[in-house]
């Protein structure tokens, strides 16, 4: 009888022992791609494996956070706060804020002090018209002073699109210039990034095969309606190409192309003020989105999960992958050659965080 308990004793130990054995082993094997992304600034480990020069401004969850010396910095509270840009000196940011039915822009400094408010797009006390409301994304500040930038005007009843406006930077939206003419039921035309004369943007546009696409495109000045011009098309609907980033040479453009497929890869093609070069796909095994030039030209950040169905995370691509290498001449002269690009992985700075695919990312040096 005492042996029969002893043994029922041993089993009952036997089983707890080895069924929370089993539960903590299976749970170190569980995914956690649902779990909620940490915040830049707890997630661990810190984003010290690769030091990247500069500092990095992106967004996460409606705040804006800037990466410097391996460490993130939350600059702003978690209030709607995305799309950072540069000044052309770098001495502050734009930066757009969303609310609920709209959207404004203002200039912050680079610690994340709010200077001000640039547009009032809220609709007037007591409207019931949410029409009356504007928004306003992906701004830009051009050498010549002028804020380039996306914005829901003109609107035709409930055909709204975005066009390309520009803006006094001391001004307001009323003394703004339209730049492009943007196609109905398409979301219209974004991302402009101004040039020394002229812009480039993407336009968005249903193609011969009745599929939303976007394409490049470069127009030289503005264009407001009603004289119908979309510029020059840089990219063909096949490519499927939108996110244009101008290199800091100023010779180089890096894309985002789908070729109308369930992927998003990064492109590099030359530029000369005019056309674009050939194209060479740089990475082609991610969802990548965001690419932005680091300002010494050592490489390029962007945004992708790390895993299929991931948040997304930011990456770093040192330029040896895509830049062809210097070789000595076979007769050891002047002349050198330059042989392919190495191959080079990319870094994958973070690990548990979650930023917005949407927000293009600003680098200052």
């Amino acid at each position: 009888m005492i042996q029969r308990v002893i043994l029922g004793l041993a089993m009952i130990v036997l089983m707890i022992s080895s069924g929370t054995g089993t539960f903590m082993y299976l749970g170190s094997r569980t995914s956690h791609i649902a779990e909620a992304p940490q915040k830049p600034t707890e997630a661990t480990p810190r984003a010290q494996a690769l030091r990247m020069p500069g500092t990095l401004y992106l967004a996460q969850t409606g705040a804006i956070y800037s990466l410097s010396a391996g460490r993130f910095h939350q600059l702003t509270p978690e209030s709607g706060w995305t799309q950072p840009s540069l000044y052309p000196d770098q001495s502050r940011l734009l930066v757009v804020r969303r609310y609920h039915n709209y959207s404004d822009l203002y200039i912050m400094s680079r610690f994340g002090v709010v200077q001000k408010r640039l547009t009032n797009n809220v609709a007037p006390p007591r409207s019931y018209d949410t029409g009356a409301n504007n928004w306003v994304f992906y701004p830009r500040l051009g050498r010549d002073g002028r804020i380039y930038l996306s914005y829901d005007e003109p609107k035709r009843g409930y055909a709204v699109v975005f066009t390309i406006w520009s803006m006094p930077l001391t001004g307001t939206i009323r003394q703004g210039r339209i730049w492009t003419n943007s196609d109905d039921y398409t979301g219209g035309d974004v991302q402009p990034i101004p040039l020394s004369k002229g812009i480039l943007y993407t336009k968005y546009s249903y193609g011969a095969n009745e599929r939303l696409t976007g394409q490049l495109y470069y127009i030289g000045e503005p264009h407001p309606p009603p004289r119908q011009f979309w510029g020059t098309p840089l990219t063909t609907e096949s490519e499927d190409c939108r996110s244009p980033q101008l290199s800091p040479s100023g010779k180089q453009v890096a894309m985002i192309c789908t070729y109308q497929r369930q992927v998003s890869y990064l492109v590099i093609a030359s530029w000369n003020g005019k056309t674009l070069g050939p194209r060479q796909r740089i990475i082609t095994d991610q969802m990548v989105a965001e690419p932005t030039w680091a300002p010494d030209g050592s490489g390029i950040a962007y945004l992708a999960p790390a895993t299929g169905s991931g948040p997304f995370q930011l990456w770093f691509l040192p330029s040896a992958a895509y830049t062809p290498q210097p070789s000595p001449s076979p007769n050891s002269g002047p002349i050198v050659s330059l042989s392919p690009a190495v191959a080079v992985k990319p870094v994958q700075i973070t690990t548990n965080n979650g930023f917005d695919a949407t927000s293009p990312m600003a680098w200052a040096n």
